[in-house]
């Protein structure tokens, strides 16, 4: 065999790559039944279809799986809120914002309030004290990024003429205020699950608000005009 061919990384086999990801999945749905405390190996071994040693050779101990899960939620809820707030760049530049930034807060209202989320956000807050370096890895994931992503969005809107110019992080961190506080408080930190029509009425609420704000000037005089209509149409 040639050095040069002895010395290509070897590839992980794709059985065990799979076998992983149902560990973790199956670890994360224990953990957010049971509670990190209470959860078990074992338990997570039958949730995932393998023998407990399978799942210690992939993952040395319950710490290190816990981490593990917990890290691959977030990677995956990040991907979501990603690919919502992509689609926004997709849109003409120079049209109304305000389908677009209200399709945008329905899709992260739906992500933010589905059970993957609210299991997240039950777990880290219950286990800030014991892995306070995963809260720091949930914020940046769930927060920092997805807000930086919108900040680019907005920037190009603003530079379109359909908002104000602006400081597009500090806008990107008004709108996620204006949808998510009230999320929080209608799920109750996440032990809620919130009907369809409080999701929608709370994004509708928080592009309303956010466009008062930060409209450029004719999608302004738009909103303003439709809004003094006495028939509201």
């Amino acid at each position: 065999m040639s050095s040069a061919a002895s010395s290509r990384p070897k590839s992980v086999p794709r059985g065990r790559v799979d076998k992983r990801k149902a560990i973790l999945d199956a670890a994360f749905t224990v953990f957010a039944r049971r509670g990190y405390a209470q959860a078990c190996v074992q338990e997570i071994a039958e949730e995932a279809g393998v023998a407990k040693p399978t799942v210690y050779s992939h993952l040395s101990d319950k710490e290190t799986l816990f981490r593990h899960a917990v890290e691959a939620a977030l990677d995956a809820l990040l991907e979501e809120k990603l690919t919502v707030i992509g689609r926004l760049r997709a849109r003409a530049p120079d049209e109304d914002p305000h389908a677009a930034l209200t399709d945008l807060a329905h899709g992260l209202a739906r992500i933010c309030c589905g059970e993957p989320a609210r299991a997240l956000r039950r777990l880290t807050y219950a286990q800030a004290a014991q892995f306070p370096d995963l809260a720091e890895t949930t914020q940046e994931r769930t927060v920092h990024r997805p807000r930086a992503a919108l900040a680019d969005r907005l920037a190009r809107l603003s530079l379109a003429g359909a908002l104000r110019p602006c400081d597009p992080e500090q806008a990107a961190e008004h709108f996620f205020a204006l949808l998510t506080g009230p999320l929080e408080s209608r799920s109750l930190l996440g032990t809620r699950r919130v009907p369809a029509a409080e999701l929608r009425g709370t994004a509708e609420a928080a592009v309303d608000t956010f466009l008062r704000a930060y409209a450029g000037d004719r999608q302004l005089s738009q909103t303003t005009a439709e809004g003094d209509r006495p028939d509201g149409s």
